[in-house]
């Protein structure tokens, strides 16, 4: 069992772009949906992701926070591709560019389809107290604000979100 403790934030400009050294295509949708984890029905959400020429199955805990159980387990793609289908929700698709600065390297997430227009910027720690070098494109933490999980991307996309919502 592994422990994520991962933090995430928006992003204020397009700045980062003249650091990112990859881009990895992401499309990834859930087997558990948004609503059951919400209520505790359900402990954990389930995840298929294709991401490049890769695919995995992720279970992560429902914990609110920078810090929660996670196991990932590959799949072959056409199995991922055929889970794809079943998921609820709409899929969750997405660039991830990988941005080193500081010490850390950075994921910033730019979200195609539905979520387009939604840029964010996730960096795992050691530590949910570890220090970290914050970007001058890093904004405002969302980390445990559940409407920024991908999981809630798919049930309730960025195209639906409301001015309030949007903050």
């Amino acid at each position: 069992m592994g422990i994520e403790i991962e933090r995430k934030f928006l992003v204020t400009s397009s700045a980062w772009r003249t650091d990112a050294h990859a881009v990895v295509p992401m499309a990834q949708g859930y087997l558990s949906d948004a609503a059951s984890i919400a209520s505790g029905a359900q402990n954990a959400s389930v995840r298929v992701r294709i991401e490049g020429d890769a695919a995995f199955l992720n279970i992560k805990s429902r914990e609110i926070g920078p810090a929660r159980q996670e196991f990932e387990l590959p799949l072959p793609v056409v199995d991922a591709q055929a889970l794809l289908k079943l998921c609820v929700g709409g899929l969750v698709e997405k660039r991830r560019h990988l941005v080193r600065h500081g010490a850390h390297l950075w994921e910033v997430d730019e979200f195609l389809g539905d979520n387009a227009g939604l840029v964010v910027a996730e960096i795992e720690l050691e530590a949910i107290d570890a220090a970290f070098a914050r970007p001058d494109w890093l904004g405002v933490e969302v980390t445990s604000q559940a409407r920024y999980f991908n999981l809630a991307l798919a049930a309730h996309p960025f195209a639906h979100w409301t001015d309030d919502e949007r903050g």
